[in-house]
């Protein structure tokens, strides 16, 4: 399509034209790779306490059977309401994947529509790695196209702008028209939604944002289907969700260009998997305050400094009084004192630290002798960077600096770390050999239902 069409238009087009044997060996390794992990977190909120209550009391107020399956749950669910489950399943323990230039939690958003569409269509395992793919491309260039914009205005881009490409996926399993697919995007436009006031009292709503999005995704390709239209260039219009969410009327002019290079750079290679549930943000600080610990060799660590991005700051650091003594485990997610402190001390950082034990009563104390310092040259959000300072008992200093997180594409996970996190965190629903079973299933099985079995 030309750069005459709308924004949605030509990612509609991009949906529907992209083959399997299109996309590298390499990405389609990475695509089952992310969505095993996606499953795998899902899984391992399945377990919770307060979780599992909450999927519980959703399902009773819809209660219908479907196709598609809850994940950590022995049921079947309509696709809407397993998608919004299941992307507020994987997005809750702050362990699902980003894409740092975006600030993009792709798979949160994307996984749980294609998956939920999938199952309902009778679509196989290609097509799910085919769809999963090009919600990652699209997603990756949205957020890209309006840097930190979204965020700075108060908005999570998975989920405002992460819609808009669900809702494309979602039409496309559906089998609709190019001209229905950009139909649902522009409805998908007035569902856009999920704002960072969770920060102002530690509520654990965010994790709702991706699941409501792929929840209103659906909706939208039904909607489309049954006659409703939308806005075609719901992302370029003067009204449309750049301006509106972004506060960037230059935005769409930097999509359309990136959309020009899809085929060409495969943006799924950047994507960035976790190893702790907690903000992404913390993790490298998390690295080096491990790092100085082994340094210390068991001299005790009495205070510590931090340098942060301003744009990571907004989340980790501010107000610094209230994350020196978070209140519960879902504000020590996003607390930097607090975790940095857990690491200096040897305490994990692990799923049922985050969200069913007792805070540690010796990192909040630490906490409180954590001090913080601007960091404008970090390359935030490309870097995902650290600067941690710990000064022991024996009144030496030592210095940690971690240049970018492990995870990224400058220092990627291995598929063996990948399998060992897929399989603790699926082991808290299943058993382990479940569990190994599930991986493999997802790394090579074609047959959808097997692998959702």
């Amino acid at each position: 399509m030309s750069r005459l069409d709308s924004a949605s238009a030509r990612m509609a087009a991009f949906v529907v034209d992209l083959k399997i044997e299109d996309v590298p060996a390499d990405v389609v390794r990475l695509a089952r790779l992310h969505i095993a992990d996606a499953v795998g977190v899902a899984l391992a909120a399945a377990a919770v306490p307060a979780h599992r209550d909450m999927v519980r009391a959703l399902r009773q107020q819809s209660p219908h059977e479907g196709p598609a399956s809850v994940l950590g749950f022995d049921d079947r669910a309509p696709p809407e309401m397993a998608a919004l489950i299941n992307g507020t399943s994987m997005h809750s323990l702050e362990y699902d994947d980003t894409h740092m230039g975006a600030i993009v939690h792709g798979s949160a958003v994307i996984v749980p529509t294609v998956l939920a569409m999938a199952q309902a269509q009778g679509l196989r395992m290609s097509d799910v790695v085919r769809l999963t793919v090009a919600g990652w491309e699209l997603l990756v260039r949205l957020g890209e196209a309006a840097p930190g914009g979204f965020q700075r205005r108060g908005f999570q881009v998975t989920s405002a702008g992460g819609v808009l490409v669900a809702a494309l996926l979602a039409a496309h399993a559906r089998g609709q028209s190019l001209a229905t697919m950009t139909h649902a995007a522009g409805i998908a436009g007035s569902q856009a939604s999920g704002i960072f006031a969770f920060l102002s009292n530690g509520s654990n709503v965010k994790a709702l944002h991706p699941g409501w999005a792929a929840h209103a995704a659906i909706w939208a390709s039904l909607l489309a289907g049954a006659g409703m239209t939308g806005p075609a260039a719901v992302l370029e219009d003067k009204y449309g969700v750049f301006a509106a969410y972004a506060d960037d009327r230059d935005a769409g002019d930097r999509l359309h260009a990136a959309l020009d290079g899809l085929g060409a750079r495969w943006a799924l290679r950047e994507a960035a998997f976790k190893f702790y549930p907690c903000c992404h943000y913390i993790h490298p600080y998390l690295e080096a305050a491990e790092h100085l610990r082994a340094q210390a060799a068991g001299v005790a660590v009495v205070a510590a400094h931090c340098r942060v991005a301003p744009g990571a700051a907004l989340v980790i650091a501010e107000p610094w009084s209230a994350k020196q003594q978070p209140r519960d485990n879902n504000e020590a997610k996003y607390s930097l004192p607090y975790t940095v402190a857990c690491a200096l001390l040897g305490v994990p950082i692990d799923v049922p630290a985050m969200t069913v034990a007792p805070l540690d009563q010796a990192a909040l104390a630490l906490a409180r002798q954590v001090t913080v310092e601007s960091w404008e040259d970090s390359g935030f959000p490309q870097k995902f960077g650290a600067v941690v300072e710990a000064t022991l008992a024996d009144g030496r200093v030592l210095r940690g600096h971690i240049a970018q997180v492990m995870g990224s594409v400058e220092r990627p996970a291995s598929d063996r770390q990948i399998q060992a996190k897929f399989l603790a965190n699926a082991a808290r629903t299943l058993t382990a050999s479940e569990a190994v079973r599930r991986w493999e299933a997802f790394c090579t099985a074609e047959d959808l239902a097997a692998v959702m079995a």
